[in-house]
């Protein structure tokens, strides 16, 4: 895979500097959504490892920064939607994480009440619409979303997240010409980690540059660094006001994950050169070395936070641990509306 340095298209960089009278709420607030994502994802890969937590497991680490620039540049109220590399998404959101963790491991505290383990998490308090097990399945459901503000007339957006994999599904081309074609308040962001399971963009696309897709539909795009939080809140930034304004956006944000696809996946098709390469352009070291540089804080808050982390980590795992299960009694039900449901049985 090629590093991220040499492959941002700076032509199609259109964003803009942060307001430094920000620079201290936005670089404190990063650092901590940062850091949570990472521990909790360092927590949860142990625990698989235990046997803890079971079934599929997609870790978010390194790509915190395609989370935590998109919160900040959003309003209280926009719709958040994305495939199963979802444990991020709700953290950053303000989700507890003792209740996220309960949905890792089954029980029946967890933000989805332990019916949707990693792949399923959903917590409507924080508008977030859910992980989804389908590839690209969840990006249809984010132009519904997005409809449905539109026709409601609510002012906010959805912006909807998908990997560098889902680009190749039909239902993709799909969501993004209704999108253009009725001028929903909607972004779409690529998460481009440079593979998709194990194979590559360059074996799998003709077009690599995944951003260039929406050019087909009219659509505005551009690629952006997505290792550098302060890259991606001006982008998404830039793209909420257009998304407001009846003008969709594709963001292809340029990043990649330190472990396998999954819990499961040994990640032999890349080299460990080229994973340590991309350690050395980790997103939270290069935060930090901003947020020293520019001195908006110093190194004993930065250890504060880390510390405050720390004690959310082990006070979510001992709330998972002691949480009871779902009432078996109850398996069917969220599955039909109405639970006298014909043939199901109780």
């Amino acid at each position: 895979m090629t590093m991220v340095s040499s492959t941002i298209d700076k032509a199609s960089s259109t964003v803009s500097p942060i307001d430094t009278a920000d620079l201290c709420h936005f670089y404190k607030k990063w650092y901590k959504i940062m850091w949570l994502i990472r521990k909790f994802e360092d927590k949860a890969a142990q625990l698989y490892g235990q046997q803890k937590i079971r079934g599929f497991c997609h870790l978010y680490t390194g790509q915190e920064a395609c989370i935590a620039g998109a919160v900040t540049a959003l309003r209280q109220g926009d719709k958040y939607i994305t495939a199963y590399r979802d444990h991020a998404h709700p953290l950053a959101l303000g989700s507890c994480p003792d209740h996220v963790m309960a949905e890792l491991y089954g029980k029946a505290t967890g933000v989805s009440k332990g019916y949707g383990g990693s792949m399923h998490i959903f917590d409507k308090s924080c508008h977030f619409l859910g992980g989804h097990g389908i590839v690209g399945g969840q990006v249809p459901l984010g132009v519904g979303i997005a409809f449905a503000e539109q026709y409601k007339k609510t002012g906010y957006l959805c912006i909807t997240y998908m990997g560098d994999g889902a680009v190749r599904q039909g239902a993709i081309h799909e969501a993004f010409n209704l999108a253009m074609l009725y001028r929903l308040p909607i972004i779409f962001v690529i998460e481009n980690n440079g593979y998709a399971m194990g194979t590559s963009v360059e074996r799998s696309s003709n077009v690599t540059e995944l951003y260039r897709l929406g050019s087909s539909y009219g659509m505005d795009a551009a690629r952006v660094d997505g290792l550098s939080v302060e890259a991606v809140h001006c982008a998404v930034e830039e793209s909420a006001i257009k998304a407001r304004n009846g003008i969709p956006s594709l963001l292809e944000l340029v990043t990649y994950r330190y472990k396998g696809h999954s819990m499961s996946d040994p990640a032999g098709y890349r080299t460990k050169k080229e994973v340590e390469a991309y350690k050395e352009q980790d997103p939270i070291l290069k935060l930090k070395a901003l947020i020293l540089g520019k001195k908006v804080a110093d190194t004993t808050t930065l250890e504060a936070i880390e510390c405050k982390v720390k004690d959310q980590i082990a006070q979510a795992v001992a709330f998972a641990e002691t949480s009871p299960f779902p009432d078996p009694a109850t398996a069917y039900h969220y599955v039909y509306k109405q639970i006298d449901y014909p043939f199901l049985q109780y």
